[in-house]
């Protein structure tokens, strides 16, 4: 049976509440397997495992409870391990490394943060901001809407500032949060939108990194801002390195909207 992999934690990690389940319909048992200075909390692998929300909660719930009682370092959703064996192998041949992630996770959260502009507001920033655009907007209009050519132009115009505005905005807003938290990851941009960037936030500072946030929306209001968190901090376990060898990871970002 293989084994399922939710979390990696230092070996004197409390235990788990007496009957707790995870993924899997019936709900797999979970358990903790201890090797040297470290345990990883698993269970039983379903066969078939989709991220169904069913599941996708059965994972983020037993994070949460394992959380609760200590550091955990957070796998992604659908860590699969060949075996038990392969785990405790995996724990003992990367020891130093997920004692080094459990100390600098200690006590820390994600947050995700995700900004698109607001259409209408972007629009009214980059016509006040370039003359060009807003002379040749005047011409169009004072021609009655300009030629096939000249609206073309302009749309042009219009697209290649809105795409620099990104870039520019994107980069401020992560420079307005990034003094209130210990660290940051920057997600993929192909997401569809122009900022999406996790940051690492102690527990005890998560009150300032939300004002920072709030504070972010009221200075940049043609940004709309989205925040997800807390969370595990799965963006800051470096998974290339830390996920048991011969997983099937990096589905589903559980709680990562």
């Amino acid at each position: 049976m293989s084994t399922y992999v939710y979390g990696i934690a230092a070996g004197s990690h409390p235990a788990l509440p007496e009957g707790m389940g995870g993924v899997g319909d019936p709900p797999r048992p979970v358990r903790i397997l201890r090797e040297g200075d470290l345990a990883a909390v698993v269970s039983e692998a379903p066969e078939g495992l989709r991220p169904k929300r069913r599941d996708l909660l059965a994972h983020q719930n037993v994070l949460s409870e394992a959380g609760a009682a200590g550091c955990v370092l957070p796998m992604r959703f659908g860590s699969v391990a060949p075996d038990d064996n392969a785990v405790t192998g995996v724990l003992a041949e990367r020891a130093e490394h997920y004692k080094e992630r459990l100390r600098a996770l200690d006590g820390r959260v994600e947050y995700n943060i995700k900004a698109n502009h607001v259409e209408e507001a972007v629009l009214h920033q980059v016509m006040a901001e370039n003359a060009e655009i807003r002379g040749l907007a005047e011409a169009n209009r004072q021609a009655g809407g300009g030629s096939y050519d000249d609206k073309i132009r302009l749309g042009e115009l219009v697209a290649a500032a809105v795409k620099a505005k990104e870039g520019d905005d994107a980069a401020a807003l992560r420079s307005a949060l990034e003094p209130a938290a210990d660290d940051v990851s920057v997600g993929p941009e192909s997401t569809g939108w122009l900022a999406n960037v996790s940051f690492l936030v102690d527990r005890e500072s998560a009150e300032a990194f939300l004002a920072a946030v709030e504070q972010a929306r009221k200075d940049m209001p043609h940004l709309e801002v989205r925040i997800n968190g807390p969370l595990p901090p799965y963006s800051f376990v470096e998974p290339g390195s830390a996920e048991p060898a011969g997983t099937a990871a990096g589905g589903t970002e559980t709680g990562v909207g």
